[in-house]
């Protein structure tokens, strides 16, 4: 079991890292003076889970990987702890599939509404293959604005090839769904089949249409795409992300059907640093060990500062690059 260099996507970049091949299973490390190993992308890859982790355990300290803490989750549907190991519990904005009427009656007046205003207002949206015209107009999207949900757009200002290739992965067990006005690309989702979990991977749309309501159009279709494909959950990200339990982000999963799915998540220490990290549970991060009032007050400075930088940005439009 050699170490290898592996490359993972991490905050919109392509990164090589160390890692391991073990029972059909690709692990990586991730972090500086603390290293955590995980199944590499995680949340979407339809590499089995981890259902031995005393062997993975052992191999991991074995395998010259130098990780400090094991992370692997237990992936929804099953629900309940089956390891004796530190536990957080994770969490998915997630709608249970069962028919797209089921979903649909659920959802508030004005979420229909807005569904419906999209395509009264000429958005057709359709599931498209993957290929250089779709990427060009996802290219165009990310290159819209510099600043989204008040911070630093990760894919701004990158390159065609860049685009295109960080959009690719897991094409083969991906649908792409476009958003179109006037025959141009104005949103879309990459959506993951996973088992029968369904992962957004990515939704974007431009905000210059965003009267048009292109969002809500997209989360009807794929909402269409999972009851066609049996999917037990569609998954939007997170639904609470660390202290934070309240946003204008979380309200949007709310209005369109999405609820809190709870799912453990292990933290194993491998080394003596590990272990230290993993009882001052040190892997929540800034925003799992700050008081929500603290989180929210420095999220709206964030806010603030990237409003500003977003006006300045409109004064003086960016020309995209492309090919």
């Amino acid at each position: 079991m050699a170490v290898q260099m592996i490359e993972v996507g991490a905050k919109g970049k392509n990164l090589l890292v160390p890692g391991v091949v073990m029972d059909g299973r690709t692990f990586v490390t991730e972090g500086g003076w603390i290293k955590t190993a995980c199944i590499r992308d995680e949340h979407y890859t339809l590499e089995k889970p981890l259902d031995d982790p005393e062997r993975a355990i052992s191999e991991l300290k074995r395998s010259g990987l130098g990780a400090d803490v094991l992370r692997f989750l237990q992936r929804p549907p099953e629900l309940q702890q089956k390891f004796p190991y530190r536990v957080e519990w994770d969490n998915y904005a997630a709608v249970p599939i069962t028919t797209f009427e089921a979903w649909w009656d659920k959802l508030p007046q004005e979420s229909r509404k807005n569904t419906r205003r999209a395509a009264k207002r000429g958005v057709e949206v359709k599931v498209v293959p993957f290929d250089d015209e779709f990427a060009r107009g996802i290219h165009k999207i990310c290159n819209e604005s510099p600043i989204r949900q008040g911070r630093k757009f990760w894919h701004y200002g990158k390159d065609f090839e860049t685009i295109k290739h960080q959009h690719a992965t897991y094409a083969d067990c991906s649908t792409f769904i476009g958003a179109y006005f006037a025959g141009e690309l104005i949103g879309f989702i990459k959506l993951v089949h996973v088992g029968r979990l369904a992962p957004i991977m990515t939704i974007l749309a431009m905000n210059a249409h965003y009267d048009k309501r292109p969002m809500n159009a997209l989360l009807a279709k794929a909402m269409e795409v999972c009851v066609q494909k049996n999917s037990t959950y569609f998954v939007y990200g997170n639904y609470v992300y660390g202290n934070k339990k309240d946003s204008s982000l979380i309200e949007f999963k709310r209005r369109n059907g999405f609820e809190q799915i709870n799912f453990p998540t292990y933290y194993v220490p491998l080394s003596w640093k590990g272990k230290i990290y993993v009882a001052l549970r040190l892997y929540r991060g800034l925003g799992g060990l700050l008081p929500a009032p603290v989180l929210n007050a420095i999220l709206n400075l964030r806010n603030k500062f990237y409003a500003r930088k977003d006006k300045a940005a409109a004064a003086k439009p960016a020309v995209a690059k492309d090919e």
